[in-house]
This record gives C-alpha cells, sequence and structure tokens, in this order.
C-alpha cells in the first residue's frame, strides 16, 4: 500500500493543475527564499509621465488576493534570506568608504583610517577559550584550593574548546555583577557617542586647533557594527576614517599623519566614563569601555600581513545580521514575566534577562526601557550605524536596486522607450506563506535563488 503523500506535497501538487500556477510560482520564486513574506492587497497602475495614458493596471488579485513581498529582516536567525541581502548592502556601504565607489570619490583610499574594536570591560571571570601560539591554554590558571567568598573556585585549569557550552559562564555567579553589566549595555550606545565626541576634541588638541577650527580643517567618520560576546555583553568594530571639512571629497589637513589616527583613538577610549543611575539602589557604577583596545591601521594587520578593505567590509558585514542569540539569547520581545520561566536559554543569559526585568520595573532606571531590550540582555542600541558623510547608504543602495528591477519590468512589458510613474495604494493583510507556497519557498532557498523582492 503506497503511504500517503504529504499535505504541503499534496497541495502543491493541486496548485501545479490550475491554470494560474505558473503566475503563482514566479511570484513565490521571485521572494528569493524569504521565510516570512508579508501580505499586500490593493493595486497599481503604470501611467506614460508624458501623455498621461494608463498602460497597464494589476492587483493582488493576479496573485490569488495577496501581493507578497520579502520581510527585509536583517537578522540572520530570522531569515537567512534577507539578512544575506543586508550582509551584502552592509558590505558594499563599507567598502565604498574604503576605496571609493557609490559615489564617493576614489581618493578616500589614501585618507587615515583604522579599524578599531572597543570592548566591555569585566564584570566577574567567565570561563574562555586562551590560545597561544597555536595551543589551547587552561582557562584561568589559580592556585589550587583557591576559592571565593561563595565557595567557588577562583580559577579554572580545563583547556576549554571553541564549542564548549561553558564559555562565557561566569565562574561564580553570585560573584558576578550583573547589574553592573546590564547598565553597560543600556549605556553602550552612549558611550560610543561620547567616544565620538571626546576623538573629535582630542584630535583638535593634538593639532593645536580649537572645536571650531576643527571643523572647519577635518571631519571624523565612522562606520561600526556591535558583536555580542559569549558573555553576553557586545563590543564595537568600527572603521574610523578623517577626511577634510566636506567628507570623502576632500583631502585631510597635513598634520594628519599616519599613526596620528590610532594614537587618539587609543587616548581617548581610555578617557570615556559615564555615570549610571541608580546608585541608592544598586551601589554607584562608572561606566567605561574594556582595557583590551584593538587600533590597527587599515593598510597594515600585524607582522607581515595586510588588512585589506575586503576583509575589513567583509568582517563588519558579518556581524550586521547577527543579535543577541549569538549570545544565547532569545530573538522575540519578552512582554511577561512569567515568560522568563520557559524560556530555552542558559543560566547566565536568563539571570542577565531576569536582571533587565528587575531594574527595568525601578523608578531609576525606567527611562532606560530595560524590560523592552530583556531579551536583547539590555542593549537597545543600534547593531549598524554609521556618521552622514562615511559613505552612501542603504536606502540609495536599496531605491538603485529597485529602479534596475523597475528597468527590467518596463522592458520586458515593451516599455522602455517610455517614461512611466507606477502609482498604487496598499494594504498590510498579514504575513508567513500556505503550505504548499512555504514548500516552493523552502526549495529556492536550498537552491540559492536570488533575491527579487
Amino acid at each position: 500500500m503506497t503511504a500517503p503523500l504529504p499535505k504541503n506535497v499534496a497541495a502543491l501538487i493541486a496548485r501545479a493543475a490550475e491554470p494560474e500556477f505558473e503566475t503563482w510560482r514566479r511570484h513565490i520564486v521571485r521572494l528569493g527564499g524569504c521565510t516570512n513574506p508579508i501580505h499586500l492587497v490593493g493595486g497599481a497602475t503604470v501611467f506614460d509621465t508624458t501623455t498621461g495614458e494608463a498602460l497597464i493596471s494589476y492587483g493582488s488579485d493576479l496573485y490569488g488576493g495577496r501581493m507578497l513581498t520579502a520581510c527585509g529582516n536583517r537578522r540572520a536567525t530570522v531569515c537567512p534570506t534577507c539578512s544575506g541581502l543586508y550582509r551584502a548592502d552592509t558590505y558594499q556601504l563599507i567598502r565604498a568608504g574604503l576605496v571609493g565607489g557609490k559615489n564617493v570619490t576614489e581618493e578616500v583610499s589614501g585618507h587615515p583610517r583604522v579599524f578599531a574594536t572597543l570592548t566591555a570591560p569585566g564584570f566577574g571571570p567567565v570561563h574562555t577559550c586562551r590560545e597561544r601560539e597555536g595551543r589551547v591554554r587552561a582557562c584561568r590558571p589559580r592556585k589550587t584550593g583557591e576559592r571565593c567568598p561563595h565557595g567557588s573556585p577562583v580559577g579554572c585549569h580545563e583547556r576549554h574548546e571553541t564549542d564548549d557550552p561553558r564559555l562565557g559562564e561566569p565562574l561564580c555567579p553570585h560573584c558576578y555583577d550583573y547589574a553592573g553589566a546590564v547598565l553597560w549595555q543600556a549605556y553602550a550606545g552612549r558611550l560610543w557617542h561620547r567616544f565620538g565626541l571626546e576623538l573629535r576634541r582630542e584630535i583638535a588638541r593634538r593639532a593645536g586647533l580649537s572645536r571650531t577650527e576643527f571643523g572647519d580643517a577635518a571631519r571624523l567618520s565612522y562606520a561600526k557594527v556591535a558583536e555580542y560576546q559569549r558573555r553576553g555583553l557586545v563590543h564595537f568594530h568600527a572603521v574610523i576614517r578623517l577626511d577634510g571639512p566636506d567628507g570623502p571629497a576632500s583631502p585631510p589637513p597635513g598634520w594628519a599623519i599616519p599613526g596620528f589616527l590610532s594614537d587618539a583613538v587609543r587616548t581617548v577610549v581610555g578617557r570615556v566614563r559615564l555615570i549610571a543611575p541608580g546608585a541608592d539602589v544598586v551601589g554607584p557604577r562608572v561606566l567605561r569601555f574594556g582595557e583590551q583596545v584593538d587600533v590597527r591601521p587599515i593598510e597594515a594587520f600585524g607582522e607581515g600581513e595586510r588588512l585589506t578593505t575586503a576583509a575589513v567590509a567583509a568582517y563588519i558585514a558579518k556581524y550586521a545580521t547577527k543579535g543577541a542569540e549569538s549570545a544565547g539569547a532569545v530573538d522575540g520581545r519578552i512582554r511577561q514575566a512569567r515568560e522568563l520561566v520557559m524560556l530555552p536559554v542558559r543560566a547566565h543569559v536568563l539571570r542577565m534577562i531576569g536582571t533587565c526585568w528587575w531594574l527595568g520595573g525601578l523608578p531609576p532606571f525606567e527611562p532606560l526601557g530595560l524590560r523592552r531590550w530583556a531579551h536583547m540582555l539590555g542593549y537597545g542600541g543600534h547593531f549598524s550605524s554609521k556618521s552622514r558623510r562615511y559613505s552612501t547608504t542603504l536606502t540609495a543602495l536599496r531605491q538603485a536596486r529597485a529602479e534596475h528591477r523597475a528597468d527590467e519590468q518596463r522592458n520586458a512589458l515593451g516599455l522602455a522607450d517610455r517614461s512611466t510613474i507606477t502609482v498604487g495604494e496598499w494594504r498590510y493583510a498579514g504575513r508567513g506563506y500556505s503550505p504548499e507556497a512555504a514548500l516552493l519557498a523552502a526549495s529556492v532557498r536550498e537552491g540559492g535563488g536570488s533575491h527579487g523582492a
């Protein structure tokens, strides 16, 4: 006896027998495998801008009552297809600010620029993977028998591999400063903002200029991304560039010699400080960046190696599509305290989420919105951002892609020689796939189909 077909397969076979199947199939395939598309209902008309003639009209009824468009989510855990497109756009944005292109002059490649990593400070010892000269070393070697006030060993002599689930876990959860860690997360974006202000002041001081004179002589630009470490705290990777007063199109001033920018960054990182609120609740907190700071000129990376512009752009773009889930947190927002009981997370992450929830309910910390950002372990800042003059924008890249697709559609309709405009009205009507559409989308995704949404 033949086993019955799965429901989604049977539904796809039934759909294939319908007259409009090919139109429906193309509509799904053009999404490139998006995992959670948005449904729109409505219609649009293409007009000739010269004569006002209506050339063609179409609506959601053409696709079975719904027009589907890609979700556009940047996170790889939510939609691998859309996040891949976001990562590619971020790569082009970062690269344009290093070598030119996308309406950025190629002369920008000669401007001083560094690749900097700013880390979080320590809030208690955690298990880590230490490598030196190709060998894995002991995690935290200490004298045998030494213990913290709670009776836990203060050291760890194990050699953790990179896939060890204990990485990032505190040696003693009771000693770990969870309140300090969560407050640092909440203020990390403001620390970065203060870092940018102080860096401008430091460069002006070194050049013998006032802040006003600095604005007339040079401009500081950056592009950065936030990356979660296993211990649940973010650190920032950034390209920082020094231009002339008009941005990338103008040459930097003569005093911007090699090493000038690197030295200024290292000096300023250790100077930035913020005072956290709620000292009467959790004690005084002075928030700062960690002591581990890596600042490298783009031209060279270590002894005899090259830090290429492509490597920098790819590195930053990779982390632009990751979120707190890379530290073991959850994708969605937590709306009620009882949800904490069922969260599928490790103990350390759960304690950070719980601390966000606890502090978020206290008056001194309400402005931080910690409960809103509990699933992000307290960090509510942008994962990927840039200064206005760094390079092109994601919006410009998306607009160029949309115009390219529109040109292709005009060519297919025989309207390439006519000036047209599309006027439409669409409204949200849900999201997701029917079982047969989900099966087709999965096959597109596994086959590496192009994203045409």
